[in-house]
C-alpha cells in the first residue's frame, strides 16, 4: 500500500469509529448529526491526502472546495449538538 492509500485508509478507519461513536446517542436526533459531523470529517481527511499527493489541479480544486463546505457544514452542526444534546 502505497503513502496515499495508507493516509486515505486512516482517515477512513478514523471516520468509521467516530460515526459509530456518534451513533450511539440516545437521541437519534444527535446521534444523526454526530455521525455526519464524522462523516465530513472523513471528506476532509480524504481530501486533504488528494491535496498532498494529488498531481491534477482539477481534482486538487475539487478537494479544496470539498474542504471548505465540509468545515462550514461541521461548524453548523456542532453549534446545533451543543444546543440540543442534553
Amino acid at each position: 500500500m502505497g503513502d496515499y492509500q495508507k493516509a486515505v485508509m486512516d482517515g477512513m478507519k478514523s471516520m468509521h469509529d467516530d460515526m459509530m461513536t456518534g451513533m450511539m446517542q440516545k437521541d437519534p436526533d444527535v446521534a444523526f448529526v454526530c455521525g455526519m459531523i464524522a462523516h465530513h470529517m472523513g471528506a476532509i481527511n480524504m481530501s486533504e491526502a488528494e491535496l498532498k499527493y494529488g498531481d491534477n489541479k482539477a481534482a486538487k480544486d475539487m478537494a479544496k472546495k470539498v474542504i471548505a463546505a465540509q468545515k462550514k457544514e461541521i461548524a453548523y452542526m456542532a453549534k446545533w449538538v451543543e444546543k440540543e444534546a442534553k
